[in-house]
């Protein structure tokens, strides 16, 4: 019978991040399930955009200290992420400078290099942009995007390299308490039962039935979400930031040489991660043209080259769940991450194993992130958005 100091359950970015932390940190038996391939969730279609923006302190701390990885992926990880600084702006609505002026002042003092951006310099980082219906824009220079297969291919060899068994095509069918159900005891796969007293659980849209035999339920959804490919139009050479476009509800960053994706929040509901269409609709990408378009006038001649979908998991409230959960001893989570974790997949990993290894991730406060926040009646809403529901305009697009 098969033992484990740590098995974790999901082979997308978070996963293999940390898998890869639990073995640096000298935990000697880690075993990381994926019932594919590794990235074969939102991971592997995932916008993958790398920048430190958000309407709340927690979530910037996090990409910040992530960033930092991304920047020296080689030296820290081994391998490449195809991480490339090509700038990121938020561009907000009318009405709400003071709202970015906070947010911006509040990252300065996380230390975070960015700045608000006048229209006449945001003309530099954003060649041929229709500037006159913002409100406002902030520039991070040391942000932009990476690929997020090779990411997470990376974390994941790093991780094997330590002595981590990575298992693929091995779904994990049950989490195994003792006891009362109060505790861990081991995990039950499609290669056989693996003993533990610690899991992590990261499994994105799969996450339901594996929760909801320990009596966890989080109100989380599964939603198909998806991304649009658009050659440049003749005549457009100058490669421009990656953007956020708070007034259009898009956004897109530069894909290799001459192309841009783009994203537009449309997620549709009620997905089955097994069942679905990975390729983009014809509707969805009228809709992103259309958006991208009014920000990037020159886009509405830009020839469509393809796009996929992907289903993600929302929470009630778009924010992720990072916890041990208090009434599973021995169960950490990463759950319901809504699209937008990515970016700070190098952070959670590192103190996901901190907790683990020490008792207590040291890198970030993760209190936040507490899974029993919902039953607490204390749902995450930021007082300093930019419209909408109130939790901004990133939360139904692919893992940005």
């Amino acid at each position: 019978m098969a033992t484990a100091d740590v098995v974790v359950i999901g082979g997308g970015v978070n996963g293999a991040s940390t898998a890869f932390h639990l073995a640096s940190l000298g935990v000697k038996q880690v075993v990381l399930v994926e019932r594919g391939h590794l990235a074969a969730g939102a991971s592997g279609k995932s916008g993958s955009l790398v920048r430190m923006h958000y309407t709340n302190p927690h979530e910037s701390r996090l990409a910040l200290e992530s960033l930092k990885v991304f920047h020296d992926f080689a030296a820290r990880v081994g391998g490449e992420c195809g991480f490339e600084r090509a700038g990121f702006v938020q561009i907000v609505p009318r009405g709400y400078e003071a709202t970015l002026a906070h947010n911006v002042e509040a990252q300065h003092e996380l230390g975070i290099n960015t700045r608000l951006i006048a229209p006449a310099d945001l003309a530099e980082v954003l060649p041929g942009a229709f500037l006159d219906d913002i409100g406002g824009a902030a520039y991070e220079a040391d942000s932009g995007f990476a690929d997020p297969v090779a990411t997470t291919f990376a974390y994941a060899a790093a991780a094997a390299r330590l002595g981590v068994q990575v298992r693929t095509r091995c779904a994990a069918l049950r989490v195994v308490t003792a006891g009362s159900g109060d505790r861990v005891c081991a995990v039950e796969t499609e290669g056989g039962r693996i003993d533990t007293e610690a899991v992590v659980l990261a499994p994105g849209a799969w996450a339901t039935s594996l929760l909801a035999p320990l009596g966890l339920e989080y109100g989380l959804q599964p939603q198909r979400v998806q991304v649009a490919i658009f050659r440049w139009p003749a005549g457009y050479t100058r490669r421009h930031a990656v953007v956020i476009d708070a007034v259009n509800h898009t956004w897109f960053r530069p894909e290799g040489p001459a192309a841009t994706l783009a994203g537009t929040e449309l997620g549709m509901g009620d997905t089955s991660p097994d069942r679905f269409e990975e390729g983009v609709d014809a509707d969805y990408v009228t809709l992103t043209r259309e958006r991208l378009t009014a920000r990037m006038p020159a886009f509405s001649e830009a020839p469509m080259r393809g796009g996929w979908a992907g289903v993600i998991m929302m929470s009630p409230d778009g924010r992720p769940l990072i916890d041990q959960v208090p009434s599973v001893r021995g169960l950490w989570v990463m759950l319901g991450d809504s699209g937008t974790s990515f970016k700070t997949a190098p952070a959670i990993g590192q103190c996901l194993a901190e907790w683990i290894v020490h008792g207590t991730p040291r890198l970030v406060d993760l209190a936040p992130f507490r899974s029993t926040r919902f039953a607490e009646g204390q749902p995450w809403l930021d007082e300093h958005h930019y419209g909408r529901d109130g939790y901004g305009p990133d939360r139904l697009t692919i893992s940005r």
